[in-house]
């Protein structure tokens, strides 16, 4: 193994670790907001729609699986969709309405007033996600984001916003996760009781 890739490796790991440290000082109270807002929302008896592209789509399903399954403790299902999970869904809808409209057309299916309409987007910009929180906004439906890059124009169509201090898209989806883990945890305690 070359040094270049040791170097590569721990370069890495160091600028992981730097964001935690960063969103540890400054992102406790957004992704308390963001936590306080999904608990909300189970408790009243709404869903959660999440929703992103790639690396984000996975995030978006992994949140969702922890909700529905578990994350820490055996308890009752939570009703989480993730809208990058069907593709028949997706190629129906990027097919006949195109792509930028395959979120939107399915929050306007899926969602009402009481939900949460939840992206995910490492650059702020996505135009899918964009769409969909924009009609959520527009419907009176809750919205939130996960954003990175200075939350870009989502950030403006978001009720809360975490956003992410960087602009490396490894580093921001790695924070994702944790953030996603993080308020799964916290639902659960909140939901569920600490010691259950």
């Amino acid at each position: 193994m070359g040094t270049s890739m040791t170097d590569a490796i721990r370069n890495a790991l160091e600028e992981s670790a730097r964001i935690k440290e960063r969103m540890a000082r400054d992102l406790v109270e957004p992704i308390a907001r963001l936590t306080e807002l999904v608990i909300g929302i189970l408790k009243g008896g709404g869903k959660l729609l999440l929703l992103g592209n790639g690396g984000s789509a996975s995030d978006a399903q992994h949140i969702a699986a922890e909700l529905v399954g578990r994350c820490l403790k055996e308890r009752r299902g939570l009703p989480a969709i993730a809208l990058s999970a069907d593709p028949s869904v997706l190629t129906a809808l990027g097919n006949d309405y195109g792509y930028s409209e395959v979120f939107r057309r399915q929050v306007e299916a899926l969602a009402v007033p009481g939900d949460l309409v939840w992206g995910l987007s490492t650059s702020g910009n996505s135009e899918n996600v964009y769409r969909a929180l924009q009609f959520a906004k527009a419907a009176r439906i809750t919205t939130a984001a996960l954003l990175g890059c200075g939350g870009g124009r989502i950030k403006e169509v978001a009720d809360v916003s975490v956003v992410v201090p960087s602009k490396d898209t490894p580093r921001i989806q790695e924070a994702h996760i944790t953030i996603g883990h993080i308020i799964c945890a916290q639902v659960e305690g909140a939901l569920f009781g600490k010691g259950e």
